[in-house]
């Protein structure tokens, strides 16, 4: 068991979790901060939640571990659906519109143990207008798509696999230093689990399945919220002295990559001693097939 005095403070719940699709792919540049931009734009904007893709940057990878020689990034994209077409299509627009269109920028295959693969050419490769053409480079199969700062290259065959998604924890804090100073240690020490990503990074806006407007999707939960507090009264979750709660979301490709995630970001909450309390996002089984209860994360 760990040994961390602070255990008492996490809470006796469950994470609730679902299964995925992910592909894991490598972007390369000829600079940084090409690079830079391209794995972060193509990660941008979280959407699992809305039926579009979600990804996140895994790690950093240093040119001796590229195929091409030059500084990566290993990005993960997520859909929450078996719906493999419909996953094509979402994860290239990420790449059509936030890699491709950077400048000297390639991207390859890096699943490790895929169970499929996406051929690329349909929804990527014709962006050549008819104009690409296969070749073999860096001893992949890799599609040259033309276009004005020549070329963008693709591994014609992205592999996908299904992982665990939405596992989460909730710290709650009684000031705002702890939200950013705590919530940012957290995740560099999660940035260290091989295998995982936080798609929303500090997470401010936890939400529920139930909502009062279904065309939005899922909205604000509320019993969470600190300033709704007095006005729900005793439908109010928020303990006292707690105001602020921030969620990490964690994505990963097994289950003990995103159970290490969880308890390595949580430890290192639990020595703040304005995290009051961690707790979890559960809906009593409506939103997945997975629960991680937290206290066994430290046995």
């Amino acid at each position: 068991m760990v040994k961390n005095k602070n255990l008492d403070k996490v809470d006796n719940t469950y994470a609730e979790a679902f299964s995925g699709m992910f592909c894991r792919a490598l972007v390369t540049a000829d600079d940084e901060e090409t690079l830079t931009r391209a794995a972060y734009d193509a990660t941008s904007t979280p959407g699992a939640v809305i039926g579009r893709v979600e990804g996140g940057i895994e790690s950093w990878v240093s040119p001796e571990h590229t195929p091409d020689g030059r500084k990566g990034a290993i990005l993960q994209f997520w859909y929450g659906s078996d719906d493999l077409e419909k996953f094509e299509v979402e994860l290239s627009y990420r790449i059509r519109q936030d890699i491709l269109v950077k400048p000297f920028t390639t991207l390859f295959n890096a699943s490790p143990s895929p169970e499929g693969y996406i051929d690329t050419m349909k929804q990527v490769g014709h962006c050549g207008d008819g104009y690409e053409w296969e070749e073999e480079i860096y001893g992949r199969n890799m599609i040259v798509v033309p276009i004005a700062i020549p070329d963008f290259k693709i591994e014609r065959q992205l592999g996908y696999a299904t992982g665990i998604m939405g596992a989460n924890f909730w710290y709650m804090c009684r000031d705002k230093e702890a939200v950013l100073d705590g919530g940012r240690e957290a995740l560099r020490a999660i940035k260290e689990v091989e295998g995982v990503i936080t798609p929303f990074d500090i997470c401010s806006a936890a939400s529920k399945p139930e909502t009062n407007y279904p065309w939005i999707g899922p909205t604000t939960n509320h019993p969470y919220c600190p300033s709704l507090s007095t006005l729900l009264q005793d439908e109010s979750q928020v303990p006292p002295g707690v105001n602020y709660i921030p969620e990490i979301v964690i994505n990963g490709w097994s289950m003990e990559a995103v159970e290490e995630a969880m308890k390595v970001g949580i430890e290192v909450l639990l020595d703040y001693k304005s995290v009051l309390k961690v707790s979890a996002g559960n809906y009593g089984g409506k939103l997945g097939q997975y629960n991680i209860q937290l206290k066994r994360l430290f046995k």
